[in-house]
């Protein structure tokens, strides 16, 4: 079981780096998202200087000032959004087909033993395909997950992929809150 356990977590590494290494070929050096991403960090200090300099007392024309320059943030951040879209559903497609290969060769074994009981909506994807009704044995597709969801931001941050903090703070994307929507 814990061959099987570190073998499903070198696993996740090697896919988180395929993963990357596949998007740094296909968007991170194209001279567009650079483009991109150094206009939205500019933006994003920018904005965050022009609240803190004015803070909360704003006449209209500094709050229409402020609002054009979310808006722009918020169309950049948008392309951005786009141009990595291509690329992930290259991925996406390649790790489907990845994550059958190694879910077939895992199909029926116990990987790993939980140190907690799943909720019971989880159960179902932890205990998947196992014999017994033991819901703290562990299976491929639950482990794999929670390795890839942790280890691929942890590599992102690693190799410099992840957003600054500056474009994160402000949380403008094609799913994140619209500009004034809070206040």
């Amino acid at each position: 079981m814990w061959a099987d356990t570190l073998l499903i977590v070198f696993i996740s590494i090697c896919t988180a780096l395929l993963g990357e290494g596949l998007t740094w070929l296909m968007v991170y050096r194209t001279e567009k998202y650079q483009k991109l991403k150094t206009e939205v960090e500019k933006q994003s200090k920018r904005l965050e200087k022009r609240k803190e300099a004015h803070g909360d007392s704003l006449d209209k024309q500094h709050k229409k000032k402020i609002e054009r320059e979310e808006e722009r943030l918020k169309n950049n951040n948008r392309d951005l959004s786009l141009v990595k879209m291509k690329s992930m559903f290259a991925i996406g497609f390649a790790f489907t087909a990845l994550l059958s290969m190694f879910n077939s060769i895992f199909d029926g074994r116990v990987v790993a033993r939980l140190p907690f009981l799943p909720l019971t909506w989880i159960q179902g994807l932890s205990h998947r395909n196992l014999p017994g009704d033991d819901y703290y044995d562990c299976s491929f597709i639950f482990l794999y997950i929670l390795c890839t969801m942790s280890i691929r931001q942890n590599i992102q941050k690693l190799l410099g992929f992840a957003p600054s903090r500056a474009a994160s703070k402000q949380g403008n994307s094609i799913f994140g809150p619209s500009p004034g929507q809070f206040k």
